[in-house]
């Protein structure tokens, strides 16, 4: 991606230099001093940071600011491992505010509006950035927290919440159930914020007709602030970054070189204007691509594509790579299954490799076989499709993992 400010990201790494231990050893061992950097070209000489490196490292190692000017800790969900400790200044508690108003603001969200937002708080950043934000805005915030399907479903009726903020997985519960109940037209909702994980155009369909709202995908992660770093506008053609706070790189996660605009690769991210932990080309495993031109919304900010999944979240099976936003796909083209999957992986006793997914779908004969046509002719790969009644496979209020590899590494 273009438009690199150079100067910031020059001044951030003079402040990340003088206060990160870690982040000074890294530019040592590059060989990379931060008035060296002049030019966008200069980018790619600098080190890449890793989760593993976060995860690791001390906090007294990993600031680049004394511990009097943190004011407050968050650590990620710990989805993909131990949990990531991310501190924050008063600084970047006021960036990251205004960030996820600026998110609300692209949403059409304001003071008029009632936000319910059933997601995690505490070591979570979600709540706190949704909280925050809603208030920045002026509308009136209803931290519900996750869980609890009763409870949320009697405060959106009782409080007439006109935005909902959830991860996808936890609002298509709460849509199904609001059309078990009958009580669509209880619901004064309009907006569904929703982020936290890949979802794809089947999810997206369906809740927004059990919900009657417009969804909005929201991008963050807890190393970079938290949700709040880029969300769609109201064209739905990908997601705006806010590029005066952070740089994104499109990479080949194998290669680590870049990617020609609309080829999918991994987001590699920098930030220009974090204070208590300065980012410097951190890869964050997340595939996407990079969208060229503007926005026919006149934003003057650029966009990705909407997640596609993780670098590891990418399967092998019989030489064939795939991931499930493919499987997405395939779904999202019918009506007569739902959009909830699972992909199990197993390893026979010849040594071969076979592929199962479990899908929604109606009892009607032939409908498995076509939807494993349909993924051969899309993947490239034959699958068996097992058909579970609607509603079978697990909802969640946070994370739902859909890829199930069983064999043995």
């Amino acid at each position: 991606m273009t438009g690199l400010a150079v100067d910031a990201l020059r001044a951030a790494l003079e402040r990340g230099y003088a206060g990160s231990p870690m982040l000074r050893a890294k530019l040592d061992r590059a060989g990379v001093a931060p008035e060296q950097v002049k030019a966008a070209e200069d980018l790619a000489r600098l080190p890449f940071t890793t989760k593993a490196e976060l995860r690791d490292t001390p906090l007294a190692e990993l600031a680049a600011v004394p511990a009097r000017e943190i004011v407050r800790v968050h650590a990620s969900s710990g989805t993909t491992g131990r949990r990531t400790v991310c501190p924050y200044t008063a600084e970047d508690v006021a960036n990251w505010t205004e960030m996820f108003a600026r998110c609300y603001r692209y949403a059409g969200v304001g003071a008029e509006d009632r936000v319910q937002i059933a997601v995690g708080y505490g070591l979570w950043t979600a709540g706190a950035g949704f909280q925050a934000g809603a208030e920045r805005v002026g509308a009136m915030a209803v931290p519900s927290g996750p869980g609890n399907t009763e409870l949320q479903l009697d405060l959106l009726r009782e409080l007439g919440a006109t935005v909902l903020g959830a991860t996808s997985s936890f609002a298509l519960l709460l849509g199904e159930q609001v059309r078990e109940r009958g009580l669509r037209g209880e619901l004064d909702l309009r907006v569904g914020i929703l982020g936290s994980e890949r979802w794809g155009e089947s999810v997206r369909r369906s809740i927004e007709s059990l919900l009657g709202i417009e969804t909005f995908d929201i991008y963050g992660l807890t190393e970079l602030w938290g949700p709040g770093a880029g969300i769609e506008c109201s064209r739905h053609e990908g997601i705006h970054v806010w590029s005066d706070h952070f740089h994104v790189e499109i990479l080949d996660p194998e290669t680590l070189t870049p990617v020609a605009p609309g080829a999918i690769g991994e987001a590699v991210l920098t930030t220009l204007t974090k204070q208590a932990l300065p980012l410097v080309r951190y890869r964050t495993r997340d595939l996407t691509f990079a969208i060229e031109g503007p926005c026919p919304c006149g934003s003057p900010y650029p966009r990705i594509g909407r997640l596609v999944g993780r670098s590891d979240d990418q399967i092998k099976v019989r030489g064939v790579i795939f991931l499930p936003a493919q499987v997405d796909g395939v779904l999202a083209a019918r009506d007569d299954c739902g959009p909830e999957f699972q992909v199990h992986v197993r390893r026979d006793s010849a040594g071969r490799d076979q592929v199962t997914v479990r899908v929604e779908g109606a009892d009607r004969p032939g409908l498995a076989d076509e939807l494993a046509a349909g993924l051969r002719t899309a993947l490239g790969l034959r699958m068996d499709v097992e058909l579970v009644p609607f509603g079978a496979l697990p909802r969640t209020e946070r994370k739902t993992r859909r890829v199930f590899d069983h064999r043995e590494h």
